[in-house]
């Protein structure tokens, strides 16, 4: 299971929420006071940590919510073949290809070492 529950009463900004399968980091949060027959609500807005699309919930704050289990890792780069990288992860020593993020594609070469993210089942390069 990549991911946890916590109700979203718990949730702050910069941390992370599931909103359609896509792990996301909150970037605003704001809470409505309880209604006369009704709980206090939560507006969530955040921004995929893949995609970079913006998704906003809304949600009584006492229901519970997905949180991705987000894994910070290095890995080595083996190869770079046209738009992928393979790479080896410096602990398990497990291969795999990944996409060169645009802002990565000078700074990338091979047998250098980089970090990325797992969340979910995907990885994104995030430091080189």
């Amino acid at each position: 299971m990549s991911w946890t529950m916590q109700q979203v009463r718990e949730l702050k900004v910069g941390r992370y929420i599931v909103i359609d399968d896509e792990p996301c980091k909150i970037i605003d949060l704001t809470t409505s006071k309880p209604g006369k027959h009704g709980e206090a609500k939560a507006r969530i807005v955040a921004t995929g940590i893949f995609t970079g699309n913006k998704r906003s919930l809304v949600s009584p704050v006492t229901h519970k919510v997905q949180v991705p289990m987000i894994e910070k890792k290095q890995a080595q780069v083996v190869s770079i073949q046209g738009k992928e990288v393979q790479l080896m992860d410096l602990e398990s020593y497990e291969m795999f290809n990944i996409d060169i993020p645009e802002e990565f594609k000078e700074k990338i070469v091979p047998g250098a070492e980089i970090s990325y993210q797992d969340a979910m089942g995907r990885r994104q390069i995030t430091r080189v």
